[in-house]
């Protein structure tokens, strides 16, 4: 997984601060938009963890602060809820324009709200889904009671929200009034995932169930339980992440995955040297797997090198090959390890003739089972009579053709 800043300008000219979280290999089956909570940020560990933990499952994900937050420019009073929609609408745009469009939206407390709103006004957008959200624009309201009697008599005032102060006026509060959640799910027929906390002091569990019967079908309902309102064990953040990429996937219009032709042969290995660097795709008639290098010689570390390829084949055989054989023996093998490590080393150290550096693999095994001494050393002597052992250590040639 890779984390890649951004800087988005809006509609308005205002600079927001995001991060694109990438799956490992660079190549998501689709984008999503993460809308963090009222006053919170970007960089708030849940909002990380959910982001990186829907990567990890291959999705692309933008985190961004909305304006006059995190380390996005502008103020906070210009951050009325209109405005955090617009924000959500303006990285849209610029991922339809240089990334992809978005197939989904996610949003946590307020942001989910707003995810709500703005998913609305995307065709785009195939799916949303909301973190411990409130289901009116309204719930917040309580934390300006005393700035709405104050600005009554002036244009702004300052207020302090989880000990920090922030600078509003009347069109911010005014805005807070006129949105309608509720309306919205009415008109919104996409589906939407709604999670929640049972626990959660800050917005009321009531609101979920508000969401959700408001919403059309289809529409899902996961409990967060045991979870607080800003999801700060890293466990409950997780798994938020792990779920809404899981859940989005049926829902999702995934491009068609290309797969190498053989031409008949039993492997082939593709490398675009200019899109790919060093990673390398190996496709058999059935299945998939990625090279490459490590970081340490040029690589992007997105699949074990050549020789740990090499390795997992020898690996492979000898755990199959052994299970074969404990079967037919009828002996109570329940589970078997094998490690490999490949170097380089002289013959002579290895008691071989010559001076030369020649290929050392190194096997070891490990047995799980109630098996005595003499079956463990039959074990082990089996174990290097396995195919791919027995070609790796005997004469091979290999034939190399260019073909057109």
């Amino acid at each position: 997984m890779q984390s890649n800043k951004l800087k988005i300008l809006n509609s308005k000219g205002v600079e927001l601060n995001a991060a694109l979280e990438l799956p490992a290999n660079q190549k998501p089956k689709a984008f999503a938009i993460f809308a963090h909570c009222f006053t919170c940020s970007s960089d708030l560990s849940a909002v990380r963890n959910i982001s990186r933990a829907m990567a990890n499952d291959g999705l692309g994900v933008i985190r961004f602060d909305f304006t006059g937050l995190g380390q996005s420019k502008g103020e906070f009073k210009d951050s009325s809820f209109s405005a955090n929609v617009q924000d959500l609408l303006d990285v849209a745009l610029f991922m339809e324009n240089k990334l992809q469009a978005p197939s989904l939206l996610v949003g946590h407390s307020l942001g989910g709200a707003a995810a709500i709103i703005a998913g609305h006004k995307l065709d785009h957008v195939k799916a949303i889904a909301t973190i411990g959200s409130p289901s009116e624009t309204s719930h917040v309201e309580h934390l300006f009671e005393s700035a709405r009697e104050t600005l009554k008599d002036q244009e702004e005032t300052e207020i302090k929200i989880a000990g920090r102060k922030f600078l509003i006026d009347k069109e911010f509060l005014e805005d807070l009034d006129k949105k309608s959640v509720k309306y919205t799910l009415k008109e919104l027929r996409k589906p939407i995932l709604v999670m929640h906390s049972p626990q959660d002091t800050i917005v009321n569990i009531d609101h979920a169930r508000s969401i959700y019967e408001h919403a059309f079908h289809p529409k899902s309902f996961i409990s967060l339980d045991g979870a607080d309102h800003l999801l700060t064990e890293k466990s409950d953040s997780v798994y938020a992440g792990q779920m809404i990429a899981n859940w989005v996937d049926r829902y999702l219009i995934k491009p068609a995955i290309k797969q190498l032709d053989t031409k008949g042969e039993q492997v082939v290995g593709h490398l675009d040297l200019e899109e790919d660097n060093f990673t390398t795709t190996i496709q058999t008639d059935r299945h998939t797997i990625i090279a490459d290098e490590p970081k340490s010689v040029g690589g992007d570390d997105f699949g074990p090198n050549p020789y740990e390829l090499l390795n997992s084949g020898l690996a492979a055989c000898t755990a199959m090959t052994l299970k074969m054989y404990a079967q037919r023996k009828k002996w109570p093998l329940e589970e078997v390890y094998v490690y490999l490590s490949h170097s380089k080393s002289h013959a002579k150290d290895l008691g071989i003739e010559g001076n030369d550096k020649i290929d050392l693999i190194e096997k070891k095994l490990k047995f799980v089972g109630d098996l005595n001494a003499e079956q463990k050393q039959r074990l082990s002597e089996i174990a290097s009579k396995c195919p791919v052992h027995r070609t790796l250590i005997s004469p091979t040639h290999i034939n190399t053709d260019v073909i057109d």
